[in-house]
């Protein structure tokens, strides 16, 4: 036996009444007469289980409440026991003389995940800080780890307590601390009753605790396991390697199915993923047909900037070819006009340096020909002159 396994506890699937009396469920023989009773009535047969007619319901969403206060009624019972899903039967066990409660009772839900809800324990993360509450030292914690289990159920405990907890177990119903559990009389083997000497529980007052239940589960063997006497027996060993912690409750049995109900919940499941298959290419298929018809719109889009685009730089380019062509434009009308304007200050030039030289031709063809003229007049007056000096002469 490990060490680490010191604090390691496992819980009966079946009943067996010297089991059920040992702390470790590695006993032989029984120890009290009870446990005798018990056996007797197991191996004679004498209980069936199946054969209460009292028993209603279906047994796989019924849970058994125990540990009820004797003032509590069914209206009391039924309104803290819906708080978890739809009661739909409630069995207040009473006294067939008196009809005093007998502190225990059997409610059915409508379904079985309700009944899960309701009995299963509460998960809460447990902090070391709620081990501080309790006057005790850290190196006592570590050198006994017996002390730290006791200060964790301590702390758990009070965590149930807490009104914000959601579970059925260990809830306050008429300031009694309830016990939740599932219905062993018709889902646990080889189940006898604590009238007969069986069950589960009990007082250390009455010295007849029962071992491998909810709230006192089997602790896992420190002593060599008798495998031999107890298959000869018929008790099932502890399950060495597959201890659990005190605070992690097994599920309750669940329903077995029958073909039918397998072919039933196949057919179903193959319905049900042909309809999400179909719905899944629905689903792709208008994704499928959005994507499309996204992808057109931004293509669209695209296109439509682009022509925007294009048409802006034609409309640029063609406004700054038309500013170019009137600024060349006026450019030449510039160059030409000055062009024309230096023609013409070249004709104008040319013009009056031929008037001037015409002009001076003239004046000097004039001045010649009056030069000339004064010169045949000279000449003429000169040749007169001498004719008629001619004539004296001859006179």
């Amino acid at each position: 036996m490990s060490s680490r396994n010191i604090n390691s506890v496992f819980y009966a699937e079946s009943y067996h009444p010297i089991q059920a009396g040992s702390i470790d469920g590695t006993d032989i023989l029984p120890h009290d007469n009870a446990v005798y009773r018990a056996l007797l009535c197991s191996s004679a047969g004498l209980y069936d289980p199946q054969g209460d007619p009292k028993v209603i319901g279906d047994p796989y969403c019924t849970v058994f409440v125990g540990r009820l206060s004797p003032f509590t009624t069914e209206n009391t019972l039924s309104k803290a026991m819906s708080k978890f899903g739809q009661v739909k039967n409630l069995r207040l066990v009473r006294d067939i003389v008196t009809g005093a409660s007998r502190g225990y009772a059997f409610v059915e839900y409508q379904t079985e995940r309700e009944m899960q809800r309701a009995y299963e324990l509460m998960r809460h993360v447990l902090s070391f800080v709620d081990c501080w509450s309790v006057s005790m030292s850290i190196e006592t914690l570590i050198r006994y780890p017996f002390h730290k289990e006791i200060i964790e159920y301590v702390s758990i405990l009070s965590l149930v307590k807490m009104p914000e907890c959601k579970d059925a177990h260990h809830s306050i119903i008429d300031d009694c601390e309830i016990l939740v559990d599932y219905n062993r009389q018709q889902l646990m083997p080889g189940w006898i009753p604590r009238r007969l000497g069986g069950g589960l529980g009990g007082k250390k007052e009455s010295g007849q605790l029962r071992f491998g239940g909810r709230e006192r589960p089997f602790r896992a063997p420190l002593r060599p396991i008798p495998f031999d006497d107890l298959k000869r027996l018929g008790i099932p060993p502890p399950p060495e390697g597959r201890y659990m912690s005190r605070f992690q409750v097994p599920s309750p049995p669940r329903r077995k199915r029958s073909s039918l109900e397998k072919e039933e919940s196949s057919h179903k499941r193959s319905s049900k993923h042909d309809e999400e298959h179909t719905h899944r290419n629905s689903v792709e298929e208008r994704e499928e047909r959005h994507h499309k018809i996204s992808m057109e719109r931004e293509d669209r889009t695209r296109k439509r900037i682009s022509v925007e685009r294009e048409d802006s730089y034609y409309r640029k380019s063609n406004a700054e070819r038309e500013e170019r062509f009137h600024k060349r434009r006026s450019v030449d009308r510039e160059d030409r006009s000055y062009k024309r304007s230096l023609e013409k200050e070249e004709r104008h030039h040319s013009i009056s340096a031929d008037r001037e030289e015409n002009s001076q031709e003239r004046s000097s063809r004039n001045k010649e020909k009056g030069s000339h003229q004064r010169h045949s007049k000279r000449l003429y007056k000169h040749e007169r002159r001498t004719d008629s000096q001619d004539h004296s002469y001859d006179r």
